[in-house]
Order: C-alpha cells, then sequence, then structure tokens
C-alpha cells in the first residue's frame, strides 16, 4: 500500500491515511486501496475496532490534516461520467466503513474537509482533536459533496445545518461539531489516540458479536417505519439469544462474576 499504514494490536487496528504533501486528500489510489484494506480487514476476526486517522504530513506541523478532502488536481478535468464514476468508486469502502461488522473509529486530528469531512462521517463514532476542523467547501468549487456528503452531513446533524455549512462553505472548528452532534467527543490533540484507544477497548470487551448486530440494527432501522424496524429488532434480538455470550453474559451476570464474551 502506497497511502495507507495498517498496524494490528490487542485486537484493534490503526489504520492511518498518509500522503505527505498531499495533506492526506484522497485520490483514485487511495480510494482503491481503502477499499481492499478494508475487505481485508473485515475478514480478520482478531480485528474488533478499527480507528481511522490522518499521517503527518511534514515534521513542523506533523497533525496539520485528517483528510483534507478528495484529490483536486485529479478532479480538475473530469468529464461528468469521470467524476460520477470517482463517487461512486469512494462509495465502495465508505460503505464497508459504515457496514463492516467491526466498529470503526475516526480520529480526526486535523482538517476534515470534503472527501475528509464526508469519510469521517462514514464511521461509526467521530472523536475529534481540539485542532480538528470540519467543513464541505465544494459548492465554492462549483460542484457538490460527492462522496455522500449531502446525505450523511443531513442525517447526523439535521438538514437545516447541513444546508448552512454545505450552502455557505463555511467551516467549523471541534467544539462546534461536537455541539451540532458531527463528533461525539473533543480531547485535546495529544490525547486523541490514546482516547480512541480506550474507546475501543471498552467496546472489545463487550460482546463483539451483538455489538455488531447492534450495528446492523441501527443502520438498518435507521430509514425504516418504526413499526418494521422494531420488529427487525425483535429478530435480531433473537439471533443473539441463540449465541454462547448470551448464555455466558447473562450467567455471569446472576453469578456475580466477570463475564468471559467471546463470540464475534
Amino acid at each position: 500500500m502506497n497511502n495507507l499504514r495498517l498496524e494490528v494490536e490487542n485486537e484493534i487496528a490503526v489504520l492511518t491515511i498518509s500522503r505527505p504533501g498531499a495533506l492526506n486528500a484522497l485520490n483514485s489510489e487511495t480510494l482503491d486501496e481503502l477499499n481492499v484494506c478494508l475487505a481485508e480487514i473485515e475478514a480478520r476476526d482478531d480485528v474488533k475496532v478499527v480507528i481511522l486517522t490522518g499521517g503527518p504530513d511534514k515534521k513542523d506541523n506533523p497533525y496539520k490534516s485528517f483528510v483534507a478532502g478528495a484529490d483536486i488536481a485529479e478532479m480538475v478535468n473530469f468529464t461528468a461520467a469521470e467524476a460520477r464514476a470517482f463517487g461512486m468508486k469512494a462509495a465502495e469502502p465508505f460503505f464497508k466503513l459504515m457496514n463492516m461488522r467491526q466498529v470503526t473509529i475516526a480520529a480526526v486530528n486535523g482538517f476534515a474537509l470534503g472527501g475528509g469531512c464526508e469519510i469521517a462521517m462514514a464511521c461509526d463514532i467521530r472523536i475529534a482533536a481540539d485542532n480538528a476542523v470540519f467543513g464541505q467547501p465544494e459548492t465554492g468549487l462549483g460542484i457538490i459533496p460527492g462522496f455522500g456528503g449531502t446525505q450523511r452531513l443531513a442525517r447526523l446533524v439535521g438538514m437545516g445545518r447541513a444546508k448552512e455549512m454545505i450552502f455557505t462553505c463555511d467551516n467549523i472548528d471541534a467544539n462546534e461539531a461536537y455541539r451540532i452532534g458531527l463528533a461525539n467527543k473533543v480531547v485535546a490533540k495529544e490525547e486523541l489516540m490514546e482516547t480512541a484507544k480506550a474507546m475501543a477497548k471498552k467496546i472489545i470487551s463487550k460482546g463483539s458479536y451483538a455489538v455488531s448486530i447492534a450495528k446492523a440494527a441501527i443502520n438498518n432501522g435507521y430509514d425504516m417505519d418504526i413499526k418494521n424496524a422494531v420488529e427487525m429488532e425483535a429478530n435480531l434480538f433473537g439471533i443473539t439469544c441463540s449465541t454462547h455470550d448470551k448464555q455466558e453474559g447473562m450467567s455471569a451476570f446472576l453469578e456475580r462474576r466477570a463475564a468471559e464474551l467471546t463470540d464475534f
């Protein structure tokens, strides 16, 4: 992989987007690498949580950017058909982040603009360093968000806030992102990875199969009517009650001991 780094330890995969000098902008090669890498991670039983972050830009400003956006140098001469294909290329790894059985956490350590904001929104949880900046600047370039921004942003922060950010191209800082629900947590930049890994460890301590089923229930039920969504939840609840972890977790609770949860 030319533009990604992957480290796996203690059931946590840290996936770093690394394009020094390009502020980690997403080009076609990076999107293809992401798609392949995430497919490989999803197949691994030894990974329960994925932390996505941005690599250093340069020595004197090592954490300037999470992902600064899509690569405009690649996009500038796109035809309509090429632009559509680029958007669909991004959709594949972004949907993997959203739907893979592992929990995905974006550790946002700088600029998350355009495609950077969009890839963070594809993750289950977003933890922002206090130097993080979020924005969707596309209409200022005569285009619209093409990696899911018009859809995921409205679902996270509401239609009015999403329209304001996309129509004005105004960036927001980490605290404002937290206030409107775009970020789950804001921490000092020096504590970002420590915080993300601590959350990952807490998630790993729970029933991993149950967490993956809960993720699927939330994702799939979000756009259903409530009656069908609750029925779907009941079906999935029934499935979890057939597992080793259910028996072990409930027995441990009744016996007042720590549970040993092993299912994925």
